[in-house]
This record gives C-alpha cells, sequence and structure tokens, in this order.
C-alpha cells in the first residue's frame, strides 16, 4: 500500500482541483514505483458527505406471456422503484441499487425471483446515492492523471468487505468507519446492507480539539491522540477532548440509528474502523454509549487468506483489492457493477443479493 497525503478535498469532496490532481498523480507515480507495474485503470471508493441512502419500494406486471420472471422484469421493478423519487434525486447520482425484499403476488419470498412465476412482482430497494457533481469531479481529477475509473463503490461498501464476517452481517451489525474529516457507517442485517450514511466529523478534529484546549502545535497534538506521546499536563483533561468529541461522533450514529429504527437491536453491536479507530479507549466508550457490543475492526476475519492489514486505517483500500479480485465482492455484493460513460457520465448500478 502506499500512503500519500489527500489535498485539495473537504469532508471527502473536492474544492480545489488542480491540488487534488497533483495529489493524486504523487500517489500514481509511487504506486507504480513502489509495484513495478504501469497503472492504466483504478478502482474508486466513493466518500464525501453527499453520500446518503433512500428506500424506495416499486411494482410491476410480469412480462411474459407464461408469467416467468426474467431478468428484465428485474431490472424493470428496480427502475420503477426509483422513479418513486421523482424530482427528489435532481443533480443526484445512483450508484448502487441493493434489492432488500421482493414480493410475488403479495407473498414474500426469498432470494432472487427469477425463473418463478407470478403476474405482480414488488421490490423495496436500498438506492446509494451521490451528488452528481461530486462524482463528476472526482472522476475528472482521476482521469485527468492518465488512468481510466474502472469501478466504483461507497467507501462504506468496501471497508466491509475487508472488516466484517459473515457471522456479524447475518446478525445485525454497524460498521463505524472514522476517517480523517468524515465518519461513515453501513447497517447490515441478514447479510445486506439496509443503510448507509456519512457524517462530517472525524479524528482530524479530535486533532484540533487536543492543540486547542493544550494550546499546542497540530503536529504535536497528532502525536498526542495516536499514543505516540504524552500529554504535557492533565491525561484527564486529554480524555475529556477526546471522549467529548467522540460522543459528538456516536451521536451522528445513535440518531441515524434511531431513525430507522434500529438502535439498540443489533446483535453485532458495532464494529468500529479507520484511522480513528485506535484512539484511547473507544471500545469501551462505545459499548457504554450505544449499550451494544463494540470492537475495533480486526483484519484477522480473512480465515481463507494469509493476507492481514497491519493497519486497520487501510480497511477501505483492501476493501477495493477484495472488491477488484472478486474474493469478496462477488459472494457479498452478487455481481459486478454495470457502467454506463455516455456524455462522460457514469451511472453505477450493483444489486446485491438478498
Amino acid at each position: 500500500m502506499v500512503r500519500k497525503a489527500s489535498r485539495g478535498l473537504r469532508r471527502g469532496y473536492i474544492i480545489q482541483s488542480e491540488e487534488a490532481r497533483h495529489s493524486i498523480r504523487e500517489a500514481l507515480i509511487e504506486a507504480e514505483r513502489v509495484s513495478g507495474v504501469k497503472i492504466k485503470t483504478v478502482l474508486l471508493a466513493v466518500g464525501g458527505v453527499t453520500i446518503e441512502s433512500k428506500i424506495a419500494d416499486g411494482s410491476i406486471i410480469v412480462s411474459r406471456a407464461n408469467n416467468e420472471i426474467g431478468e428484465l422484469d428485474l431490472n424493470r421493478v428496480a427502475e420503477a422503484s426509483e422513479q418513486i423519487f421523482g424530482n427528489d434525486l435532481n443533480n443526484r447520482s445512483v450508484i448502487h441499487r441493493i434489492p432488500l425484499a421482493y414480493k410475488l403476488d403479495g407473498k414474500k419470498i426469498l432470494g432472487r425471483p427469477e425463473g418463478m412465476h407470478g403476474s405482480k412482482l414488488e421490490v423495496r430497494t436500498l438506492f446509494v446515492v451521490s451528488s452528481t457533481q461530486h462524482l463528476n469531479d472526482l472522476i475528472s481529477a482521476i482521469e485527468s492523471a492518465g488512468v481510466r475509473v474502472d469501478d466504483v463503490i461507497a467507501s462504506p461498501l468496501a471497508a466491509s468487505f475487508s472488516t466484517l464476517t459473515k457471522i456479524q452481517k447475518n446478525a445485525g451489525c454497524v460498521l463505524a468507519n472514522i476517517g480523517s474529516q468524515t465518519t461513515s457507517i453501513v447497517i447490515f442485517e441478514d447479510g445486506i446492507p439496509i443503510s448507509l450514511q456519512i457524517f462530517p466529523v472525524g479524528s482530524t478534529d479530535i486533532t484540533n480539539d487536543i492543540a486547542l484546549g493544550f494550546q499546542i502545535p497540530l503536529e504535536d497534538a497528532e502525536r498526542i491522540k495516536k499514543g505516540e506521546s504524552e500529554p504535557t499536563t492533565s491525561r484527564k483533561k486529554l480524555d475529556q477532548i477526546i471522549d467529548a468529541r467522540l460522543s459528538d461522533v456516536f451521536e451522528f450514529i445513535e440518531t441515524h440509528l434511531k431513525k430507522i429504527g434500529r438502535n439498540g437491536l443489533l446483535p453485532a453491536g458495532i464494529i468500529i474502523t479507520g484511522g480513528g479507530s485506535g484512539i484511547g479507549h473507544i471500545e469501551q466508550l462505545a459499548k457504554n454509549y450505544f449499550k451494544l457490543p463494540a470492537k475495533v475492526a480486526s483484519s484477522a476475519i480473512l480465515s481463507s487468506s494469509h493476507n492481514q492489514i497491519k493497519d486497520i486505517s487501510w480497511s477501505v483500500a483492501y476493501g477495493l483489492c477484495l472488491f477488484g479480485s472478486d474474493m469478496e465482492a462477488e459472494e457479498s455484493t452478487g455481481q459486478r457493477i454495470f457502467k454506463n460513460t455516455k456524455n462522460n457520465f457514469f451511472k453505477w448500478l450493483k444489486e446485491l443479493l438478498p
């Protein structure tokens, strides 16, 4: 893995195009140097505060004369559910659509309905959407460096490939990725992501709070936050600063869980990853706050592989690798993304099988 500082971005979206392009070029050059491989295509994990999920229901009349459900019917019913949003998706792009549940002639069915027979097909679909401008800016910055964006995935889903077990996903859990400027969550039940959200707060906010609280340079505050050095004055004061900001992060998450009716109802609890996951006593804080099991994600979940993440802050990048190699992604997401590049506009579709 190659780590380069991100420049020209704020809360996950581009605010200075030239700085962002320069940062991307530096990362590509270094990656090619280290790997000895010429990079022509990339996988893009999309984060940023414009990412969110929406749920809609749709229904169609089965098209075939013999009432057998085919791939065309699955696409039509998904499109029907998307049309429910109408103008709500103006300036927004759907990057994933995930079927949560199907009904056939009013009866709930398990799995994929293709090949079954019936008259009316209904679906409840989770849509992951983002600002169209945000996506286009990211793609433009990357492609200006001379590479092509091959596939795109929402960063919370990418992280889930490398940090969550099947048992956790099936039982019900929330994965919280505390990044530098944002915190993203994805909630799983019965093996399916049922909600996804990104919040405008991250571990950099903790660094800033420490710098202000102790009146020290940001570099020293970062080292104290990571546990690489001790505060020169009160350890109790440091804990209070960290606890207060983490409580803000947890409040965002708890509010969202209440909104979707899952607070206190996820048996596998909260799994924490990202650069902010190594802060102090975060597991105990999360356990006390959410009244749920809480743990920092472990790279050891890949029991069939000898490869492990040395630094859990790489969970999104490693998840992208799994997605690209289909080691985990094929099984978890059902099929690969379909792309449409007409007029330099990408619309990605992913279907995760129930």
